[in-house]
């Protein structure tokens, strides 16, 4: 399969996940959004990393998961914590983390 076919489908994607945390309010819906985008970034790595028959793009697609591992772990313990204290995930009515 041509490397713009991989980059075309990056991009729908990232549009998607975009689109999901610009007009979703539900927290777990806005972070499945984040991982989203975050996958469409590792399959841009991986397809520029064969284009240019080199493992930098994997290299970095291996700390990228690392980071959307450790931001999983962050993440769901912050919102099952708002929602046993709030009852709500919404993030329009969660204003407590402002600053």
């Amino acid at each position: 399969m041509p490397a713009p076919y991989y980059l075309a489908l990056s991009a729908v994607l990232f549009a998607a996940g975009a689109a999901g945390v610009l007009v979703r309010r539900s927290a777990l819906i806005v972070f499945m959004s984040i991982e989203l985008m975050l996958n469409a970034v590792n399959l841009t790595l991986v397809t520029f990393a064969r284009l240019r028959g080199s493992v930098d793009g994997q290299v970095l697609v291996f700390f990228v998961l690392v980071v959307a591992a450790a931001e999983v772990v962050v993440g769901l313990a912050i919102i099952v914590d708002v929602f046993r204290s709030r009852e709500t995930v919404d993030v329009d009515a969660e204003a407590a983390l402002r600053g």
